[in-house]
C-alpha cells in the first residue's frame, strides 16, 4: 500500500514540475520551490514523535492493552501540540527573514513569497498536529487509511496548483489553495480516526506525566536524528537558493527523481518499524539479526534496481520529462544526488530497527557527523563550483553516515541484533551491489551531459543482464520459488475472478 501511494504521488509529482517550468518564469518557479522548501521545515519539528506513537501503539496493541496504547498516544498528542505551535513561530520568523536569506531573489517577489510562506507554513503546522491520527493507524498496522488520505492529499495539491497556474494565479493564490488542501486533509484524518480507531483514545485530561516523560526520553535522540536529517536533506535547495539562485529551479527538479528513489525505500520499509517493534517482544537476538540481514539485502537490491535507470538513462528520462533544453543542465545534479542517496539509504533497514527497539541513541553521533560534513562541504563547495558542490557535499556525507554505522553504531547493537558486520556488509550490501556490474562496464559511454553513446542492442543487453543479476543476487533460491508460487497463485485468482 505504501509503494502504491508512492507511485501515484510520484506520477503526480513528475507532472507538476514539467507543467510549472514551462508556464512560470524561472525566477517565479524558483521562488515557489523555496516557499515549499521553507514551509517543509515545519515537518522536521516532528522530532520522532510520530515514530514514538507508532512504536508504542504497536507494542501495547500486541499486548492487547488498549489503555496503554491510549496513554502513549495522548502523550504524543501533547508533544505534537507543542511542536505545531513552534512550527507557526518558525514560519513567521522565516517569512520575516526572506529578503536577508535570498539576496539574489528579485525584490518584487519578496511580498508574495512572505505571504505564501505564512499560508503554507501555518497549514503545514496544522497538518503536523493531525499527523497523530496517521501514526495511530500505522501503529495498528492499518496502512489503508494513511495510504488513501496521503494519496488524496497529493492529488489535491497537484490539482489546485495546476488550476492556479492555468488561470494565471499569483504565488499567493497558489499558496492559499495549498493551505486549504492541508487543512482539509488534516480534518479527514481526524474523521477517519473517530470512525475506525477510536478505541485508541486521545485526551489531555489526566495525562500521565510518567508516560509523557518516557515519550520525551524516547524522542530526544530521535530529535537529534531529525535535526541531522534537516541538515542533510532539508537545506540543499535553500543553500543553492542563497548562493546560486539562478540554479535553484534546475537543482530542485533534479531532486524529484532522487526523492522518488528515497520514497521507494521509505515506503517499502515503513511497515518494518512497527513490525520489528512488536516482534522484538517475542523474538531472540539471532532472529532479529536474521531479519535485519534479510531486510538489508532486499532494500539494497531495490535501491540498485531503482537507481540504475536514473543513472544510465537519466538524460533520456529528463529529456522526455522536462525537454531537451533542460536535460543537460539537470542530469549532472541528478546523478550525483542519486548516488548519494543510494549510499546513505543502504543502512535504512538498520536505522528502522534501531528506532523500533529503542536503540537509536547509539547512532546519534553518526547522524551528527554526517550532518556536519554534509553542510560544511556543501557550503564550501557551492562557493567554488556552484550548485554542483551541494550535490557533492551530500555524497561525501553519505559515505560518512554508512562508515559511522559500520565502524561505531553496530559495535554497540550486536547484543540486540546478533549479526556480524562482515555478514551484514557482504550479504546485505555487497552482494546486491553486484547488480550494477553491467552499468559500471558501460560507465564511460553514459556518464556525460549528453545522450548515452550506445545503440538499441546495447540497451537491451544492459537491461537483460541487470535484471538477471537482480533476480539471482537479490533473492535466495527459496525466495525465488516462493515469489514464483505467489505470482502463480495470484494469476490464477485473477483468472478465476475474471471468469
Amino acid at each position: 500500500m505504501n509503494v502504491g501511494r508512492l507511485l501515484i504521488s510520484a506520477a503526480a509529482g513528475f507532472v507538476l514540475p514539467t507543467f510549472l517550468i514551462h508556464r512560470l518564469p524561472v525566477t517565479v518557479y524558483s521562488a515557489w520551490v523555496l516557499i515549499l522548501q521553507l514551509s517543509a521545515y515545519v515537518t522536521f519539528l516532528d522530532f520522532g514523535i510520530q515514530s514514538g506513537i507508532s512504536k508504542y501503539v504497536a507494542e501495547y496493541e500486541a499486548r492487547d492493552d488498549s489503555a496503554g496504547s491510549s496513554m502513549r498516544a495522548s502523550a504524543g498528542l501533547a508533544l505534537l501540540l507543542m511542536v505545531s505551535t513552534a512550527g507557526v513561530i518558525l514560519t513567521l520568523i522565516l517569512a520575516w527573514r526572506v529578503p536577508s536569506l535570498f539576496h539574489a531573489m528579485p525584490p518584487e517577489l519578496y511580498r508574495g513569497v512572505r505571504i505564501s510562506l505564512v499560508l503554507v507554513g501555518i497549514s503545514a503546522s496544522f497538518a503536523l498536529l493531525c499527523s497523530i491520527f496517521a501514526s495511530i493507524f500505522t501503529g495498528l498496522q492499518n496502512y489503508a487509511v494513511p495510504t488513501l488520505l496521503g494519496t488524496v492529499n497529493k492529488l489535491m495539491f497537484v490539482a489546485v496548483v495546476l488550476t492556479a497556474v492555468t488561470y494565471h494565479g499569483s504565488l499567493t493564490t497558489m499558496a492559499a489553495l495549498v493551505a486549504i488542501v492541508n487543512v482539509t486533509t488534516g480534518i479527514m484524518h481526524f474523521v477517519a480516526w473517530r470512525r475506525l480507531a477510536k478505541h485508541v483514545r486521545l485526551s489531555l485530561h489526566g495525562l500521565d506525566y510518567g508516560v509523557l516523560k518516557k515519550m520525551v526520553t524516547y524522542c530526544s535522540s530521535l530529535a537529534v536524528w531529525t535535526m541531522a536529517m534537516l541538515l542533510v536533506s532539508g537545506l540543499d535547495v535553500t543553500i543553492v537558493g542563497r548562493y546560486d539562485f539562478g540554479q535553484t529551479a534546475f537543482y530542485s527538479i533534479a531532486t524529484t527523481p532522487t526523492n522518488f528513489l528515497i520514497g521507494i525505500i521509505s515506503a517499502s520499509l515503513a511497515p518494518l518499524m512497527p513490525t520489528a517493534s512488536a516482534l522484538s517482544v517475542h523474538r531472540t537476538t539471532e532472529q532479529m539479526g536474521a531479519m535485519l540481514a534479510r531486510a538489508t539485502r532486499y532494500a539494497s537490491a531495490l535501491l540498485v534496481v531503482s537507481a540504475l535507470p536514473l543513472l544510465v538513462a537519466g538524460y533520456w528520462i529528463l529529456r522526455l520529462w522536462v525537454g531537451q533544453g533542460y536535460a543537460p543542465q539537470i542530469v549532472g545534479y541528478m546523478r550525483i544526488l542519486v548516488l548519494a542517496n543510494v549510499v546513505r539509504m543502504l543502512c535504512a533497514p538498520y536505522a528502522n530497527i534501531l528506532v523500533a527497539t529503542d536503540s537509536q541513541r547509539v547512532a546519534v553521533f553518526g547522524a551528527c557527523a554526517e550532518a556536519l560534513v554534509n553542510v560544511n562541504c556543501s557550503v564550501y563547495m557551492v562557493r567554488h563550483i556552484g550548485a554542483l558542490g551541494v550535490a557533492y557535499g551530500t555524497l561525501i556525507g553519505a559515505f560518512v553516515s554508512v562508515g559511522m554505522h559500520f565502524a561505531l553504531s553496530m559495535h554497540f547493537t550486536y547484543t540486540k541484533f546478533a549479526v556480524t558486520r562482515a555478514r551484514l556488509f557482504l550479504s546485505g550490501i555487497g552482494r546486491p551491489l553486484l547488480i550494477a556490474i553491467p552499468s559500471l562496464i558501460l560507465l564511460p559511454r553514459w556518464w556525460s551531459p549528453l545522450a548515452p553513446n550506445f545503440g538499441l542492442s546495447t540497451w537491451l543487453l544492459w537491461g537483460l543482464t541487470s535484471a538477471l543479476l537482480a533476480w539471482f543476487l537479490g533473492l535466495d533460491p527459496s525466495e525465488r520459488s516462493a515469489l514464483l508460487k505467489w505470482s502463480g497463485g495470484w494469476a490464477r485468482l485473477e483468472s478465476s475472478t475474471i471468469e
